[in-house]
């Protein structure tokens, strides 16, 4: 996995000739020494933001200088504002500059053999980056530093989360356009041969309660009597083979805040950096009458991903649900809980795609039975992720009067074209509302949180072992709140100060969700008065309003956190104008001003990079330089972005395979699992991949040969199927009114006879679908309680069908059927 980069001809050209060679399928060590040899992190939590720096380590232990290519994931969020390189006891600290001329001289100090170093964002996709270490030479070590900073997401229990991803999956790329992840060679966990240690320091203005992770931590050391300060660190040995996340929870609720900060007193007056910027965080509470009328109107449409990488199991540490098996048990779940008098649509995608109905249908029992029994047979079996032209299509039909659309997203997020995919959304913005659900390990955050926030609406990452379904629910719950409308944010600051958006305006609010504004407060503060800011909003046809005053006294313990974060929320929104402009000299306009804003901040962009030389190195290296790309973790079952050939390929589907444009995703690293089976061993008549090819090299043989030797040949050993949840199959037995008849499969989940049951129903005249419903609803609130996020629409459904049936005495049947099920439940806790 390394080309040679011949004097004379800078590595760049090499690139774009086509010279590099790639590798195909799971890199092996053996024959090729990795010179990244360890990640160091350390992680500033400040309230709801962190400053992040790592540390990586090289070493050349080969005979021959080394350029070492690293592509690794980040979140998109992520404002990267140094990069500084220390070798030989001398620290390079890197500048940003123009892309193309940073690129330039880094091949230029290669080439003639300084030590260089550049740090730039993909083009396409701005949560992937690539650092590129050049002419190590033999026996020298070097160590890498970047550090940026980052909003920390608000999660559903109250959480703040912090995610360092460890996991890049290849994203697949559609026909005429460029991989992201080409020379990311992935490695399964126990192969990656560097380590990772992780520590945190946390702050915060009300005291730290616990902190959760999806990795082993160290115990919580609190470093203030108020419990406000507090260390963390990962167990030592951990190997670098999943995302890490930290989970921060403080002990009071979010409240509305602002923080000033001062401006950087070496940057010129006026410029951003140079003035002083304020960062609101605003949580608008709503009336309690408006929160909890949920809305029985809408065109719902469920965007699942069928490709071939939701196979894989949610967890890198497996054991766990497929993610499509996941997405099966989440879409049962949503076609129970939608209301009565909707409409709804389901579409599946990957290189091709499908959906259950030609046109949005009225939810009913007819169409859900239809919807639920082709939720069944869904499989990952769809080949790549083209998402674009199901969007498209989507977009294309006509939305219902009276029927707000609502656009749910369900995705690994393993797409390379991710900035057309958000364009196409705020292009329709206006028609519709987005939720996002990021599933599984490496999925992409600029994808998810890109599609989300243009679509005015809500994301969510779910990982590990961690459940769609509550995830899924919260969402459905904003999407039935009425649209926020007609939001401002207006500034009320003293003479002499005026205020500067660096935000893009704010499209949608949610009950008890945090939204965060940046500003430039441009001209002389005086520190001891106040400014205010005045959110102003429409739900449904009532206006309201929400005041915060704040100090105009510098905040001392941020540093520039905010003025970088501010920095990047503005160079995102200069990307998406440029992308909009359709006049290339308009588009350069806007480049330049990004350009320009990038430089002066010091916060990389996709048109910056930065670049390092180590100008003071008198003695050039000599010899060919060999090239080196650092493996990332990635599942196993991923290949050609995570697709497994199914027996419909094997019958004739076009492969989407097709298209790509490297060889890493042509190719597969493993024998294929079957559409619907989980193979416990590989095939013996498998073919053995190449560790290596050129860009010629064609594998449609291999792949013909891997799916004839499985569909004939092979045995494969399945595992048992696992025992069906009872909550789900309570669930799957609701009608699409809400009511529960009184069948033997509802019996079963009960625990009762049918004899038990008739026994002690109520009263002669009691209507039995009556008495099955309300069992259902008191099983749930019995011994579900824990899971009532999941179970929440199916049992308000219940209630407000079971409070339509005449002459029901409600307490003595809640008293009776508690008896019978042997749990203690209030009746004012069903809400009747």
């Amino acid at each position: 996995m390394f080309s040679l980069c011949v004097r004379g001809f800078p590595p760049t050209v090499q690139r774009h000739a086509g010279i590099m060679e790639s590798c195909c399928g799971l890199l092996t060590l053996k024959n090729e020494p990795v010179p990244l040899k360890a990640v160091s992190v350390e992680v500033r939590v400040c309230g709801f933001v962190a400053d992040v720096s790592s540390t990586l380590e090289y070493e050349n232990s080969e005979s021959s200088p080394v350029e070492a290519v690293f592509v690794f994931p980040m979140d998109s969020d992520s404002a990267v504002y140094r990069f500084v390189a220390r070798v030989g006891g001398k620290d390079i600290e890197a500048e940003v500059r123009e892309k193309q001329e940073a690129r330039e001289e880094y091949d230029d100090a290669v080439s003639s053999g300084q030590q260089a170093f550049l740090l730039e964002e993909s083009d396409e996709s701005p949560d992937v980056f690539r650092l590129s270490v050049g002419s190590l030479p033999p026996g020298q070590s070097a160590s890498v530093s970047l550090s940026y900073v980052t909003e920390l997401p608000l999660q559903e229990d109250g959480a703040l989360r912090f995610c360092l991803p460890g996991v890049l999956n290849p994203r697949y790329t559609p026909a005429g356009g460029e991989s992201v992840t080409a020379e990311a060679p992935g490695v399964p966990g126990g192969a990656v041969p560097y380590t990772l240690a992780l520590g945190a320091h946390i702050s915060s203005p009300s005291s730290i309660d616990r902190v959760q992770s999806n990795c082993p931590l160290s115990p919580l050391e609190y470093l203030a009597e108020d419990k406000s300060q507090a260390k963390v660190s990962l167990s030592p040995g951990h190997k670098f083979d999943r995302d890490v996340e930290l989970l921060v929870y403080y002990t009071r609720a979010h409240e509305p805040s602002a923080i000033l900060e001062g401006g950087q007193q070496s940057a010129p007056a006026g410029s951003l950096m140079g003035d002083a910027a304020v960062m609101l965080s605003l949580y608008p509470e709503f009336p309690g009458a408006v929160s909890s009328a949920l809305s029985s109107f809408g065109e719902f449409i469920f965007l699942v991903d069928r490709s071939g990488s939701m196979g894989c199991e949610m967890s890198s540490q497996g054991g766990g649900q497929q993610r499509i098996e996941s997405a099966r048990d989440t879409l049962l779940l949503l076609l129970k809980s939608l209301p009565l008098g909707c409409y709804f649509n389901i579409y599946g995608f990957g290189s091709t795609h499908e959906s259950f109905f030609p046109e949005s249908v009225e939810y009913s029992q007819d169409t859900m039975d239809k919807a639920l029994a082709k939720v069944k047979t869904m499989e990952a079996d769809l080949g790549g992720t083209e998402i674009l032209q199901p969007l498209t299509e989507i977009y294309n039909k006509p939305c219902l009067p009276a029927h707000p659309r609502q656009l749910f997203v369900f995705t690994d997020g393993e797409v390379g074209n991710t900035k057309q995919v958000t364009d196409l959304v705020k292009t329709n913005s206006l028609s519709h509302r987005c939720f996002t659900f990021g599933i599984g390990e490496g999925a992409s955050s600029a994808l998810i949180r890109g599609m989300a926030t243009e679509g005015s609406g809500h994301f969510q990452f779910i990982t590990g072992t961690e459940r769609l379904q509550p995830k899924v629910m919260q969402s459905l719950r904003f999407a039935l709140q009425p649209a926020v409308r007609e939001i401002s944010v207006r500034w009320d600051v003293p003479s002499g100060l005026e205020v500067s958006s660096l935000s893009p305006p704010l499209k949608a609010l949610f009950q008890g969700q945090r939204a965060l504004l940046y500003a430039q407060l441009k001209g002389q503060c005086d520190h001891s008065a106040e400014g205010s800011v005045l959110l102003e909003y429409k739900l449904g046809d009532e206006p309201y309003k929400s005041k915060l005053s704040f100090s105009l006294k510098p905040d001392k313990e941020n540093g520039l956190t905010i003025h970088r974060l501010g920095a990047r929320s503005l160079l995102r929104s200069l990307e998406r104008e440029e992308r909009e402009q359709e006049g290339e000299e308009e588009k350069k306009a806007v480049r330049k001003r990004a350009t320009e804003l990038s430089t002066q901040s010091g916060v990389v962009c996709s048109h910056t990079a930065f670049i390092g030389v180590n100008k003071e190195n008198k003695q050039p290296v000599q010899g060919p330089v060999l090239r080196r790309n650092i493996p990332r973790f990635q599942f196993q079952g991923h290949g050609a972005a995570g697709v497994y050939p199914s027996k419909k390929w094997a019958q004739g589907r076009a492969t989407p395979l097709m298209g790509r444009q490297s060889i890493t995703d042509r190719c597969m690293p493993m024998a294929f699992c079957l559409a619907g089976t989980r193979p416990t061993r590989m095939c013996a008549a498998a073919m053995p991949m190449p560790k290596i090819f050129d860009n010629s090299m064609q594998c449609d043989g291999i792949l013909a040969h891997s799916i004839h030797a499985e569909s004939e040949d092979c045995d494969i050993q399945t595992a048992p199927e696992p025992e069906e949840d009872p909550l789900l199959k309570l669930i799957s037995l609701q009608k699409a009114n809400g009511s529960w008849d009184l069948e033997e499969a509802l019996l079963g989940v009960l625990g009762k006879t049918e004899q038990e049951v008739a026994s002690k129903m109520p009263g002669e005249g009691l209507d039995k679908t009556v008495w099955a419903t309300l069992l259902a609803l008191l099983w749930l609130h019995g011994f579900k309680l824990d899971s009532r996020d999941e179970w929440q629409f199916v049992a308000l459904k219940a209630v407000s069908w079971i409070k339509a049936q005449p002459g029901l005495d409600v307490a003595q049947c809640v008293q009776d059927g508690a008896t019978l099920l042997g749990c203690q439940v209030d009746p004012q806790s069903l809400g009747m």
